[in-house]
């Protein structure tokens, strides 16, 4: 092989690795607003910094804003603190345009979580869709930070998906860190969650909701259950689906005390549990910080088994 031939094909090679480098990287997932350097400048995020245009298909929900053709685009993603602020945002179909058709999952068409990166501040609403394809909703964030948005939805004859954006709010403030727990004290609600969250598998969790000491066994439905559950990974905030064991009205699922799921983590890590329970009129939110037990994989085999037959 000649010189000319052999630097044009290094060349090629070189090229090569690059967009794979690039891919790979993109693949990981958006980053935060203080990592893009608004930091408490409030300097607005770029929002194609925020974009991945091609995820890997096993990825967790929430790490990307654009996905399987699907984009989600805020009108601004700076918010003021403290102050009620209408958050507007779209969602693109796969051919560029505001997607307008979207199916009833957990009685709504569209959920919106917010959570300040450091999963303090986590709100659940419902924004209202206009004609045009916007969404809008009030949104009051508690103080400043960086936050994450998830839009969790169903495109009429598409597959459910959960996309993410970053929001800023100027100013300085402190992370909080979150000791493990399984226990939540809300508004003189005890919330006691069991079970471990095992990496691989669908994993069982109870939550049982006591009042002043006494079992609460008349809960009302919320979103088409007792209780409805949201799992954010610590690090990354990756947004997992929880499902429901039973739904009001099936003639098999108490209204309490206690309210069960199954939760499908990918990974070892901590997750942070927020469940929505709906009592006396009020829709409360209990937080739980729960680390994995062990992952299948690595279940030790018991005592004079091998691997052999």
């Amino acid at each position: 092989m000649n010189t000319t031939a052999k630097l044009a094909a290094y060349g090629a090679a070189l090229a090569l690795l690059v967009g794979v480098g690039y891919a790979a990287g993109s693949a990981v997932g958006p980053r935060s607003v203080a990592a893009a350097g608004s930091g408490a400048s409030g300097a607005a995020p770029s929002p194609a910094a925020d974009i991945v245009v091609a995820a890997a298909p096993d990825l967790p929900g929430g790490l990307a804003s654009s996905r399987d053709g699907y984009t989600l685009t805020p009108t601004d993603p700076r918010l003021t603190p403290a102050t009620p602020t209408e958050f507007a945002f779209r969602i693109s179909g796969p051919d560029g345009r505001p997607v307008t058709a979207f199916d009833v999952e957990h009685d709504k068409r569209m959920h919106l979580i917010v959570v300040r990166r450091d999963t303090a501040a986590y709100q659940h609403v419902h924004p209202e869709m206009g004609a045009d394809g916007t969404w809008r909703v009030a949104l009051t964030l508690p103080a400043a930070g960086s936050y994450r948005a998830f839009a969790d939805f169903t495109p009429t004859g598409a597959d459910a998906t959960t996309l993410g954006v970053d929001l800023v709010a100027a100013g300085a403030f402190e992370p909080v860190t979150h000791a493990a727990s399984r226990t939540a004290l809300v508004d003189g609600y005890t919330v006691e969650l069991t079970g471990e969250l095992v990496p691989g598998q669908d994993s069982p969790v109870t939550l049982t909701v006591s009042k002043d000491g006494t079992p609460v066994t008349d809960l009302q439905p919320y979103l088409g259950a007792y209780g409805h559950l949201v799992a954010l990974r610590e690090g990354d905030l990756a947004y997992l689906h929880v499902h429901p064991d039973g739904t009001p009205g099936d003639g098999r699922t108490a209204a309490g005390p206690q309210i069960s799921f199954l939760a499908a983590v990918p990974s070892a890590g901590t997750y942070r549990l927020f469940l929505d329970f709906r009592h006396g009129d009020v829709v409360r939110t209990a937080e739980f910080t729960v680390p994995t037990g062990a992952a299948v994989a690595d279940v030790e085999p018991p005592a004079g088994h091998s691997d052999g037959h």
